[in-house]
């Protein structure tokens, strides 16, 4: 049994009927809507956020979940798929998890359309069931979402960039949204704020995670299905680059930036900021850091009763920064 299914046996029914449910609040009048959302349903990703979501509210709970919980895991979804939908229109992208993108296949208007469709879709979801402590915390994270792309691309403009700053970003662009799954999950079940703010705080801390792992595959040569490099190439600046940036020699941060903004379509050059990244420590000081907010994560598990559900989310912690891809 691969890691995947392993993290998913304890809430398989409820994927089983979440994807029963989440496909049916996708559905419109529009032939044409209906069309793209088949195809986007028949290409789902591994859908780790509805796990975290029906894992969330279980182990809070003592393995109930509700309609609530399925609400909830529906607007995320939307919500999410939205962003990709968007995402590959910004970033002008043929593929998504290996497939052709919405854009690729029915232009950018229609993609865009589609992805402002789905955003509304999520709300109404939330509206028309008075879920309005639901809608509250996944409002933040869109907006979060938004300003952090935003400064990432305000940064990758002036290169001027630290730590600090790179945390914040990464915490808005992508770990907003894992936190607010936990939230999410423990609000549908309980109406403790102590214990939904230590699971937005559980999810936020894996989303950091996730994302230092991310930034670590530009700098491998296995099989990701990402290119080695593309962060470079796109001036992203990552944790590896930016610790070696702030730790070299004023010569050498003049040559590293000189490479990243004049030189990043160049192969060879690219192939030596990798490696001067790797030989100064970038990749271990990166690799630090994901590891401090994995035993972070897990801590805020550890009051928790034992249960498959509390198993499977430290499965999720662990695998987030071992996977492969």
């Amino acid at each position: 049994m691969n890691i995947t299914s392993q993290i998913k046996k304890p809430i398989q029914v409820e994927m089983e009927l979440f994807e029963k449910k989440f496909y049916e609040s996708m559905t419109s009048k529009v032939a044409l809507l209906n069309r793209i959302t088949y195809y986007i349903v028949n290409r789902k990703g591994k859908q780790m956020r509805p796990m975290f979501v029906f894992l969330t509210a279980k182990m809070v709970s003592n393995g109930n979940v509700n309609e609530r919980t399925y609400r909830g895991a529906s607007v995320i979804e939307l919500i999410h798929t939205a962003t990709l939908v968007h995402d590959d229109v910004v970033d002008d992208s043929n593929r998504r998890r290996g497939f052709f993108s919405i854009n690729a296949l029915w232009k950018n208007k229609i993609a865009v359309l589609v992805g402002d469709y789905l955003l509304s879709k999520g709300l109404l979801l939330s509206i028309d069931n008075g879920d309005f402590d639901l809608l509250r915390i996944i409002s933040v994270a869109v907006r979060e979402m938004s300003e952090g792309e935003l400064l990432q691309i305000e940064k990758a403009r002036r290169l001027d960039i630290i730590e600090e700053v790179y945390y914040e970003i990464i915490r808005k662009k992508t770990a907003t949204l894992i936190a607010s799954c936990c939230a999410l999950g423990a609000k549908s079940v309980i109406d403790d704020e102590v214990q939904v703010e230590n699971m937005r705080k559980f999810g936020e801390l894996i989303g950091m995670a996730f994302q230092i792992k991310d930034d670590l595959f530009d700098y491998s040569e296995e099989a990701i299905g990402k290119p080695t490099g593309i962060d470079i190439k796109e001036q992203k600046m990552t944790l590896p680059l930016i610790h070696v940036l702030n730790n070299c020699t004023s010569k050498e941060k003049s040559w590293l930036i000189n490479s990243i903004k004049n030189h990043n379509k160049d192969k060879k050059r690219v192939a030596e900021v990798i490696a001067f990244v790797k030989n100064n420590n970038g990749l271990l000081c990166a690799e630090q850091k994901m590891a401090q907010f994995q035993q972070e994560a897990l801590q805020l598990l550890q009051d928790y009763p034992n249960s498959e559900f509390k198993d499977a989310l430290i499965l999720m912690v662990n695998y987030v920064i071992e996977r492969k891809k």
